[in-house]
């Protein structure tokens, strides 16, 4: 019998930050690009527009992403520090603290003192920084990696927008803008589900409701706000 025990929870911070990443790139780009082109600007004008979108975009998205995992992660090295100064000042406290959690879990006061005491004599910081703090190696975040993906999914989710400019003119320029962007989204949703253990039909929906809605608000607001070509 084969038995596929393989979580997804190593995955989730580089699909979060990709699947964010490249969302943002198709949504907003193609936004952007259908409000403007709506408005009766200029042909010419909207890939400078939508190449604008996309390096703003890029860069936003990385220091976005550096300055939130960042944060995140000093302020879990200010909370292992504290936790460290508790087990120097109080051991046998700290025990009991850890032996706690362990009964609120299911275990036996005894079996949770000698499973605290056992955890502690090998790995005392680890064994509170784990059960106590909910820290762990899953939930750490790479700054530097989660910006990188930030920018270049990003980047892959605005081309596909940008680069219908250069290929459709004229009055299917609009529509043909939508229709890419809508099925990116839904490939997006669907891979990004997979990968990640979730439904697929979910995942797309999601994405596609909430592309859909950000693209009629700007071809509204375009519409609105016409100016001379």
């Amino acid at each position: 019998m084969d038995y596929n025990h393989e979580h997804k929870a190593g995955r989730i911070g580089w699909i979060r930050a990709v699947v964010l990443g490249a969302n943002d790139g198709i949504v907003s780009t193609a936004s952007l690009i259908v409000g403007i082109a709506a408005s009766q600007v200029a042909p010419e004008h909207l890939f400078i527009v939508g190449l604008a979108a996309l390096v703003a975009g890029a860069m936003s998205m990385a220091a976005g992403e550096f300055v939130s995992v960042s944060s995140q992660t000093d302020i879990e090295h200010a909370e292992i520090s504290l936790e460290q100064k508790h087990i120097d000042r109080n051991w046998v406290a700290e025990e009991k603290e850890l032996a706690n959690i362990y009964v609120e879990r299911g275990l036996e006061g005894d079996l949770a003192m000698q499973v605290a005491k056992q955890l502690m004599a090998k790995d005392a910081i680890g064994s509170h920084v784990r059960d106590e703090l909910g820290i762990t190696e899953q939930s750490q975040g790479n700054p530097f990696q989660a910006a990188l993906f930030s920018a270049l999914s990003f980047t892959a989710g605005a081309l596909l927008p940008l680069l219908t400019v250069l290929v459709v003119n004229g009055p299917l320029l609009i529509p043909s803008i939508v229709i890419v962007s809508l099925l990116s989204l839904v490939l997006l949703g669907s891979v990004s589900a997979k990968i990640g253990g979730a439904s697929i039909l979910k995942g797309s929906l999601r994405v596609l409701i909430w592309g859909s809605l950000a693209m009629a608000v700007s071809i509204a607001v375009g519409n609105i706000f016409q100016v001379s070509g």
